[in-house]
């Protein structure tokens, strides 16, 4: 089967959600408007229950099946949250919050799982439990961790996790994923380059700070270069330069330097933040100033568990006809990552056409998608939790 015809029916329905979605964006854990409504429609979907308030802004639904013979838990996830980027997209629904917009697709990820869980309750054409998990704070607030240390693994019992994701530039439907390192580990670090400040004239009686960040941030290059196994995967970006002097005859006292690090394994992530902190403070020594690396671990990798990727290929399979399982990992960060470390699951992409890529101010969710993506996350649950 292609697609569950009761999403063809209902593809105007959630379209319309994922459009008031869109039309109200709400950031990290301030989505109190979004989280309502999706209890508030849980609620009429018959859900068995609602829980509000789970990793501070959270919602979690629970739909019992007809039987629930071997006492199994599937959760489906989808993330909630917007960007602070300024829309240009044009469309009749666009925020109507100036700086805020869905640039991600997360309202068209919430309203496809509420898709599912509405044809969840309706039907109960399994045997256990389906937890609908809608998270906040994807982009950055790692709102999955905050629902993992609120419980959510215990409180349900959850057995498996699944998730999805939009991918512009894939054909709309269809579908890749791959097993094990699906997405990566997300570090960030912050350099202080303290020196002697003083006139551009007179460098001599200065300790560059300047000349000093610079050859910082070439150097840093050297670590994937030269540290890392050409086999694996790293990447190593210096995002930010900023000095305690806009003057053009000042030589800065204090430069300051943010990056990211990103990593697909844990040894990996090992060598990248010795790496940093090692070229940093010594090249800083070398140059009479002093370097003062300020390293943060953020989203671990997203690893999809071979099996389960299986299964989620072969629900993608019934509906798209074709998964590509081929696909490289990518280097972006998702906190979907502390849920799979939890509890085996997988992590899948679904195509959104030819649209602007994901944090573009033209980038918009493809309504199109959404008989593909609900009928996803409703076949896992029936592929997994197979009716007695």
């Amino acid at each position: 089967m292609p697609v569950k015809n009761r999403f063809a029916e209902l593809l105007p329905e959630i379209a319309a959600w994922r459009r008031d979605f869109h039309e109200h964006p709400e950031l990290l854990y301030d989505v109190h408007r979004t989280a309502g409504r999706v209890a508030d429609l849980l609620r009429e979907f018959g859900c068995d229950e609602v829980t509000e308030g789970v990793g501070r802004t959270g919602v979690v639904g629970v739909i019992k099946g007809r039987t629930d013979s071997k006492g199994r838990v599937v959760g489906l996830r989808a993330d909630m949250d917007a960007l602070p980027i300024i829309e240009q997209t044009g469309v009749e629904y666009a925020s109507k919050t100036p700086g805020k917009m869905h640039a991600c697709g997360h309202d068209g990820h919430t309203a496809m799982l509420l898709g599912a869980a509405k044809y969840l309750a309706e039907t109960r054409n399994f045997d256990g439990t389906a937890i609908v998990i809608f998270q906040p704070a994807e982009e950055g607030g790692a709102g999955g961790e905050a629902m993992v240390l609120d419980g959510l693994v215990d409180r349900w019992k959850i057995d498996e996790f699944y998730g999805m994701h939009n991918m512009p530039g894939m054909p709309v439907g269809q579908f890749s994923i791959r097993p094990g390192a699906m997405m990566a580990a997300a570090d960030q670090f912050d350099i202080t380059v303290t020196g002697k400040g003083g006139h551009a004239a007179k460098p001599h009686e200065c300790i560059d700070t300047t000349l000093t960040a610079a050859q910082i941030v070439v150097a840093l290059q050297s670590v994937v270069a030269r540290n890392i196994d050409p086999l694996k995967n790293a990447v190593i970006s210096v995002c930010v330069v900023s000095t305690d002097s806009t003057a053009h005859n000042v030589i800065p006292q204090v430069v300051q330097l943010k990056g990211t690090a990103r990593s697909l394994a844990p040894e990996v992530r090992d060598q990248l933040e010795e790496g940093i902190k090692r070229v940093a403070t010594n090249i800083a020594a070398a140059m009479g100033a002093r370097a003062d690396v300020d390293y943060q671990r953020g989203y671990p990798v997203t690893m999809n568990d071979p099996q389960a990727t299986e299964w989620a290929a072969d629900v993608a399979r019934d509906i798209s006809g074709g998964v590509n399982m081929d696909m490289q990992p990518m280097m972006g960060g998702e906190d979907f990552s502390y849920m799979l470390n939890e509890r085996p699951g997988a992590y899948i992409w679904v195509g959104n056409g030819d649209t602007a890529m994901v944090h573009h101010p033209a980038y918009n969710f493809n309504d199109d998608a959404i008989p593909a993506g609900s009928s996803w996350y409703a076949g896992m649950v029936e592929a997994r939790l197979p009716a007695a």
